[in-house]
C-alpha cells in the first residue's frame, strides 16, 4: 500500500510553485537538504524562505537564485562564521536581490505558534529594550487587556508548504520524532501543506506501539517521502551524526560566487537525485557519521482488555 508515499521530485513539483512561502526547519538537526537540493534542481523562483536559522541550506538556495525574501531569526554558519551567499545577495544583489525580515528566535517560534493556533498574533516580552522593532515594523506593541502595560506582538506565520525531516513515518504520514526537535511540530501545524521526509518508512503498528513519539499525525500530512540521509550534512538522532567537515568546507567554497556555482553544479545540478548524491559522498563518509548505539529503556504502555 503506497498511501501518501511519493518521490522528492514529485513532492517539489506538486507542492512548491514559484512564488510560494516555504519552511524547511530543524534546529541543528533534521534539516532537509534533500528537499532544498531538489528545489534548486527544478530551478524554482521567487520563493519566500522561512527558518529560524538559515544555515547552509538557505545559503545554498539563495546562491542558486530561488528566493526573493528571507524570514529568519539568526544568520550564520553554526560554529564556523558567516553565510557568504546570503551576505552577497543582501549587500550586492548577487545572484539576485534578497529582501530580509528578521526576528529573535522566540519571535519566530511565536509566529509559528500563532499560525498553528490560528491566532491573530503572539505576545512576548523579549523585545522590550531591543532595537529590533525599529528594524521590523511587523513587531508591534499593544496594551495588555489585563492592565500590566505594553507588550510586543508578532503576526502569525503560515507557510504554503513545509518539509519536515523525521526518523520514521508510516505511509499515512504518522510521524515519529525524537531528539533536538526545534519547531518541527509547530511549523507542521502552521503550514497549509506538509511533506514528511523520513529516514525509514515503517508499518503502522510500529507507530501505534509508541504513541508518545508521534509528534505529527497523518491527518495534517499531504505527502511522505522516503529519503535516507536526506538531512546530511545536519544530523538525525540515532541515524547519523553532523558532518562538521562539510560545514567547514562550505565556508571555503561559498566565499566566491564562481566557486559556489561550481559546487552547486557538482553536487546538485549534475546529480539526478539524492541517491546519486549519497553515492558521490561515499561509503567512507557515511561510515564516519555512524552514530553508535545508546538504547533507551523500554516502556510498558499497558493494554486494555
Amino acid at each position: 500500500m503506497t498511501g501518501k508515499l511519493i518521490t522528492m521530485r514529485q513532492a517539489v513539483e506538486r507542492y512548491v510553485p514559484d512564488g510560494c512561502t516555504i519552511a524547511i526547519e530543524g534546529f541543528t538537526a533534521f534539516i532537509c537538504f534533500a528537499a532544498a537540493h531538489e528545489i534548486i534542481r527544478q530551478r524554482k523562483r521567487d520563493l519566500v524562505l522561512c527558518r529560524l536559522t538559515p544555515d547552509l541550506i538557505y545559503d545554498q538556495m539563495i546562491a542558486a537564485g530561488v528566493a526573493r525574501k528571507l524570514i529568519f531569526s539568526y544568520l550564520g554558519n553554526p560554529g564556523v562564521g558567516s553565510l557568504h551567499c546570503i551576505r552577497r545577495a543582501v549587500e550586492q544583489g548577487v545572484p539576485r536581490p534578497l529582501e530580509i525580515e528578521e526576528y529573535s528566535h522566540f519571535g519566530m517560534v511565536g509566529r509559528y505558534l500563532a499560525g498553528a493556533s490560528n491566532l491573530p498574533f503572539f505576545p512576548l516580552r523579549s523585545y522590550t529594550g531591543s532595537d529590533m522593532p525599529a528594524a521590523n515594523d511587523l513587531i508591534r506593541f499593544v496594551d495588555s487587556p489585563y492592565g500590566d502595560g505594553s507588550i510586543a506582538v508578532v503576526p502569525p506565520l503560515k507557510p504554503d508548504v513545509t518539509f519536515v525531516h523525521a526518523q520514521r513515518a508510516d505511509v499515512h504520514g504518522n510521524t515519529h520524532l525524537w531528539g533536538l526537535l526545534g519547531t518541527q511540530k509547530e511549523v507542521a501545524f502552521a503550514a497549509d501543506k506538509v511533506v514528511i521526509v523520513a529516514e525509514e518508512i515503517v508499518n503502522e503498528d510500529v507507530i501505534r506501539r509508541d504513541p508518545n513519539r508521534t509528534l505529527i499525525p497523518g491527518l495534517i500530512v499531504d505527502a511522505v517521502v522516503h529519503e535516507p540521509y536526506g538531512a546530511h550534512p545536519s544530523y538525525v538522532q540515532g541515524y547519523y551524526d553532523r558532518d562538521n567537515d562539510f560545514y567547514l568546507k562550505w565556508d571555503e567554497s561559498s566565499r566566491d560566487q564562481a566557486t559556489t556555482e561550481a559546487w552547486l553544479a557538482e553536487w546538485v545540478y549534475d546529480l539526478p537525485d539524492r541517491a546519486a548524491y549519497l553515492e558521490k559522498l561515499g561509503r567512507e563518509t557515511l561510515d564516519r557519521l555512524a552514530p553508535g548505539t545508546l538504547m533507551a529503556e523500554p516502556v510498558n504502555y499497558g493494554q486494555y482488555r
